[in-house]
């Protein structure tokens, strides 16, 4: 029996329909409240009949940060995919998201090994890396340094990733991931979506940045393939940059707008206007109680270049990525479809 926690991300639900498509017994891990129906928008997106594969799953209500009832649920469990984790860049958050996913990810670990859970695949970032070398790319040996400079994401991937190294000193095997930016369809008011719904709308800014990108069936395969017994043996208790390519902003923004038939943004935002808007967005928070749009955290990347190598996935098992232009098209594709039904 396969257990996934964070079945209801983008990751994590075509991580489910890939595992139920394929015939595997997977029990999903929810809470009490959580909302269900983007799991099955996902599954639509892919087959005419997304109930068929829904009703597979074993859901289960549970809390990662109660370690005995984790105990109890991970019983029976061979292999866990651990793609759960809250993310946030408001300063305000900080604090709770650094518990919140290192102490659930301590937990899983823990209650693996109490349970004899023979593997486990960890959904780590590309933020728990350091940041480009002058002239070249990050790699999986690029070890996170510790800065006033880094996000208080950042930091709870890189100590989340640090509990998975201690379990696997302890025994367990595990595969650990770094995607870079994750393109996907999902809710579209959240996570990376949220550029596909910003270029329909005619968001008129760009910025310098560069950065990486991936498709996330990419990552979904990625993430089964590393973890097939016939390759386990020799891709375990490592961890993988999924990666396919690093583009600007501005030629990412481009693209989408292309495919979505909307105006390319044309107007370069400085960090003098960024950080005008983060003001403004800032009040409206406080006025609206919504989170800002714009933090000093997202300020700081969308200026940055960052380049990231991928290869060495396909220099272990054979893998290949998904141009990022076919990702775009499918995914700006899917979401013109649900704004067009929408109205």
């Amino acid at each position: 029996m396969i257990f996934v926690t964070g079945g209801t991300g983008l990751v994590g639900a075509h991580l489910l329909f890939e595992l139920t498509s394929s015939g595997k017994k997977v029990k999903a891990l929810k809470r009490e409240n959580s909302n269900l129906q983007q799991v099955l928008k996902s599954f639509s997106y892919y087959t005419e009949n997304p109930y068929e594969l829904y009703n597979k799953i074993e859901w289960v209500n549970g809390d990662m940060l109660d370690y005995f009832q984790m105990e109890e649920i991970l019983e029976g469990i061979t292999e866990i995919y651990h793609c759960a984790a809250i993310i946030s860049f408001r300063r305000a958050d900080h604090r709770k998201m650094i518990r919140n996913n290192v102490e659930r990810t301590s937990n899983i670990v823990n209650a693996a090994i109490k349970n004899g859970v023979k593997k486990i695949c960890h959904v780590s970032s590309i933020s728990a890396l350091a940041h480009s070398p002058e002239g070249s790319d990050v790699t999986e040996t690029s070890n996170w340094e510790p800065s006033k400079k880094v996000s208080g994401y950042s930091k709870s991937k890189f100590l989340s990733e640090m509990e998975i190294w201690c379990g696997i000193e302890e025994g367990l095997d595990a595969i650990i991931v770094n995607p870079s930016i994750i393109l996907g369809p999902t809710n579209w008011e959240t996570g990376s979506a949220r550029i596909f719904k910003a270029i329909w709308n005619r968001l008129p800014f760009y910025t310098r940045g560069i950065t990486g990108y991936v498709d996330v069936k990419d990552v979904v395969s990625a993430m089964i393939k590393l973890m097939q017994p016939q390759v386990f043996d020799k891709t375990k208790n490592q961890r993988y940059i999924i990666n396919a390519e690093n583009i600007s902003f501005y030629e990412l923004f481009a693209q989408i707008a292309r495919t979505l038939e909307k105006p390319a943004p044309k107007y370069l935002c400085t960090n003098t206007i960024l950080k005008i808007a983060c003001t403004l967005a800032t009040i409206t928070s406080l006025i609206t109680r919504k989170p800002p749009v714009i933090t000093p955290e997202t300020i700081a990347s969308s200026n940055k270049i960052n380049k990231y190598d991928g290869s060495k996935i396909t220099r272990m098992i054979n893998f290949q990525y998904t141009p990022i232009v076919e990702t775009i098209k499918q995914t700006a594709t899917f979401l013109k479809n649900d704004m067009l039904r929408l109205g």
